[in-house]
């Protein structure tokens, strides 16, 4: 009886242990989204992703749901195998956000009431994107890896 004494009294210290660790904050997650236009069509692709596309992830970072946004395009040229125009990097809250279920359709006929058109634009833009890809990252500390001579 002593010994399920003890490990009774050993559960509710452990309960109380963890129930007292705050949880752990949430991480933000970066994601690089990369965009490959049809030749001769970057600056429509840029004027429509900045139209249509831009204003919806503005309000999503006026949500919380971003924390961080930038864009980058390539300062030289590359092969055509290897080639992207555009690199749009988005720092969501946590890793969690880029999974859930949020449906910004409301966002969308908030800021596009006419719809016709919004269709019509967003569709040009996938029309001339030959190829559109996203790719995680994460921060890599290089603190203890770079040494001074």
């Amino acid at each position: 009886m002593r010994l399920i004494n003890l490990l009774f009294l050993s559960l509710i210290i452990a309960a109380g242990v963890a129930a007292a660790e705050p949880a752990a904050k949430p991480k933000p997650y970066a994601v690089e989204y990369y965009y490959k236009a049809a030749w001769g069509h970057q600056g429509e692709f840029l004027e429509l992703f900045k139209k249509n596309h831009l204003p919806i992830l503005k309000k999503e970072m006026e949500l919380g749901r971003i924390v961080a946004l930038s864009a980058a395009k390539p300062r030289d040229h590359a092969t055509e195998d290897g080639r992207w125009d555009y690199r749009v990097t988005i720092t969501w809250k946590d890793i969690q956000t880029t999974n859930d279920d949020f449906d910004s359709g409301a966002i969308v006929k908030q800021l596009y009431p006419d719809q016709a058109t919004f269709e019509k634009e967003e569709q040009r833009r996938f029309e001339i994107l030959l190829a559109h890809w996203d790719l995680p990252v994460e921060p890599v500390s290089l603190a203890d890896e770079v040494k001074p001579k």
